[in-house]
């Protein structure tokens, strides 16, 4: 997944090889001494590519300090070679980053992992992104070409000066951002969940809390509001009746999500059904380099529309 804001594209090279360069003179005199020989180190092949890959959800500040690290991703290159996981498969990726405490060079910091999602699929994953943070009460499920993303066949660039020229506004969505994925045969953790946000509007200020209708009593998560002075007895009726409609909401949706995803398998072809059984999630870190923090928290969670990874590397 790249931004797909419209850029001038570097002609694509062949792998750079270990070669040898020597500089002629046209004779071999003192004033035209022996050439001096020079020796470039050898570029991996695909050594560019995470770089190329969105790192969706990064906060816009951190970016700079992400890149500012050479982080060697030689296992996703070693993943598309004859043997690896990824050979002769057709793979979208995504990238996102972990925050983590590392040491690095004697010194302790908190840094943004860059991590590679590669999905093994016949077919995009989704043309949809998740908009969803601690400050909104509802997520969003929007098309990704409104955040101008899109699924881009790799191509190496440099040019990376696109995506600077955006109003602040589209900037915090960007780091809002999940890469979405539904999966027609998995129940969504929404569908599962027996929980509502609760954000009761009053004065001096709404009452925000969370409502388990299986395990939650609503008379006494009423009086306990009331008792911790979130909200007066006048109102208690009032707040009773707003909480019982979110959750009579929720239980709709989930209702009307399970009837949705009975349908779509219904019409399903075979050769969908096929696919989506076969699919795979493979998450890649970075391997330790002497020139990049040594990451050694690892997990298999890639994001909670995703799941967990098939296998972490």
């Amino acid at each position: 997944m790249r931004n797909a804001t419209k850029r001038k594209r570097e002609p694509q090279h062949g792998p750079q090889q270990n070669k040898k360069h020597s500089t002629k003179s046209p004779s071999r005199s003192p004033a035209n001494p022996k050439p001096h020989e020079e020796y470039f180190e050898e570029k991996r092949n695909l050594e560019d590519l995470w770089r190329e890959v969105f790192l969706v959800g990064t906060e816009w500040d951190q970016l700079d300090s992400v890149y500012q690290y050479k982080w060697n991703f030689s296992n996703l290159e070693d993943a598309f070679e004859e043997g690896g996981v990824l050979h002769g498969k057709r793979v979208y990726l995504f990238g996102c980053t972990e925050p983590q405490q590392v040491c690095f060079k004697d010194v302790e910091k908190v840094i943004f992992v860059p991590i590679i999602v590669a999905v093994v699929s016949p077919f995009p994953p989704s043309d949809k992104i998740g908009i969803t943070s601690v400050q909104r009460e509802n997520e969003e499920i929007i098309p990704m070409k409104q955040m101008k993303m899109d699924w881009i066949p790799y191509m190496p660039s440099k040019d990376r000066s696109a995506s600077k020229h955006l109003k602040l506004e589209q900037v915090k969505k960007y780091e809002y951002c999940l890469p979405y994925f539904y999966h027609p045969f998995k129940e969504d953790e929404l569908e599962q969940s027996t929980e509502v946000q609760i954000l009761f509007p009053t004065e001096p200020k709404p009452v925000f809390g969370t409502f388990d209708w299986k395990f939650d009593d609503l008379e006494e998560f009423t009086n306990a509001v009331i008792q911790d002075e979130e909200l007066s007895a006048d109102q208690k009726d009032a707040f009773k009746e707003f909480v019982k409609e979110r959750v009579r909401e929720a239980k709709k949706a989930n209702k009307e999500a399970r009837e949705a995803r009975r349908k779509a398998i219904e019409e399903m072809s075979e050769e969908t059904k096929a696919a989506f059984e076969n699919i795979r999630f493979y998450k890649f870190y970075p391997v330790q380099s002497p020139d990049a923090p040594d990451v050694s928290k690892k997990c298999e969670v890639i994001n909670r529309y995703y799941g967990k990874a098939h296998e972490y590397l």
